[in-house]
């Protein structure tokens, strides 16, 4: 089932409402989910009880299994660890794990999700991982439950693009195949095979080779209404529905033939949560290096290519202020960048 949620809140003398569509649910089973309002300006805002409707999903057994042994672990503070397995056939990318986190006395404290991204994990590969609540409640936290996929599953398509590989990922139930650019460069066509009995989303991501390419879709020639962004690596996304079993020629329009792609700018917001956290002495050097290798593969740090991850025992306490200055939007994400480059070049850190 693919279930909408109506959550409406008395904020004043304001009603604010919103639609939450969310991610496919296979019948008898529980997701964690939360949603934030940020825009809530009344100290005591009253919530209604939710409205939700479902329409029929897909039927779909994920194949990432939550190992329950004695690696699945409930720490002190709250936080949880443990090791994750693909007992499918298929390799599946960008993994969103999470979980509810209950109290002592069972009731719902929280939404718990990996904290670090797993970009990718193979047929029969584990995988560890690692959740921390809301730190308000962490003291409150007896276990946590109801583990489950956030997303669906991102597919990978290439095709070739000025002698070059080109990488598309998408994410939807539909099934698109056979990815084309044409001569120029401009146009890149798929085959949209028979969908399901409903309308079905579709996203696309594209490597940013300008920031001036403006993006057009049709199917079988009619133009289709889309919504084109940039995501948090730097990426574009380019959005549509399309009708009840749709399918045929679908054409994306507006690519730019000369460019080459550019470097994301932008950094994710776990590589911040990292540092805050490990600011607060609430994750280990280890995982705040996580997000400094990231950096480096995103080629926003540069580093020697013949160096390697470790971890470091004796990283200096100014750097943990740093880190926690930079997750407060204390110091500029270029300040931060340039002070880890720098700690890199002295050996304080290695990549």
């Amino acid at each position: 089932m693919i279930p909408t949620i109506t959550i409406s809140i008395q904020d004043g003398n304001d009603v604010i409402s919103k639609d939450f569509e969310y991610v496919n649910i296979r019948p008898g089973h529980e997701m964690p989910f939360k949603f934030t309002f940020p825009e809530i300006q009344n100290r005591e805002p009253i919530l209604y009880d939710p409205e939700i409707s479902f329409i029929r999903g897909i039927h779909q057994d994920y194949s990432i299994k939550v190992m329950y042994d004695e690696t699945l672990k409930v720490h002190k503070d709250g936080h949880i660890s443990g090791r994750i397995i693909n007992t499918g056939q298929d390799t599946v990318t960008d993994v969103r794990l999470l979980a509810i986190v209950h109290g002592f006395d069972h009731k719902v404290l929280d939404m718990g999700q990996n904290i670090t991204p797993i970009d990718e994990i193979k047929p029969g590969q584990i995988m560890n991982f690692e959740m921390y609540p809301d730190s308000a409640v962490q003291r409150d936290v007896w276990y946590y439950s109801c583990f489950a996929l956030g997303d669906l599953s991102v597919i990978t398509l290439n095709t070739q693009r000025n002698d070059e590989t080109y990488t598309i990922r998408y994410d939807s139930s539909a099934l698109i195949s056979y990815p084309e650019f044409d001569e120029t460069g401009e146009s890149l066509s798929f085959y949209l095979n028979p969908g399901w009995p409903m309308q079905t989303s579709i996203n696309f991501e594209f490597p940013r080779y300008s920031d001036t390419e403006q993006f057009d879709v049709f199917l079988n020639d009619e133009k289709i209404e889309s919504i084109q962004s940039i995501d948090e690596m730097g990426n574009w996304h380019v959005a549509f529905t399309i009708e009840d079993q749709a399918y045929g020629d679908l054409v994306v329009k507006g690519f730019d033939p000369d460019a080459t792609p550019t470097v994301a700018t932008l950094i994710p917001d776990w590589v911040r949560n990292n540092a805050e956290w490990w600011s607060q002495q609430k994750i280990s050097d280890d995982d705040f290096l996580l997000g400094i290798e990231f950096l480096a593969r995103q080629q926003l740090i540069i580093v020697d290519e013949t160096s390697s991850a470790e971890s470091s025992d004796d990283i200096p306490d100014w750097v943990r202020n740093n880190a926690g200055w930079w997750s407060q939007g204390l110091i500029s994400d270029e300040d931060f960048i340039s002070g880890i480059q720098y700690l890199v070049s002295k050996g304080i850190i290695s990549i």
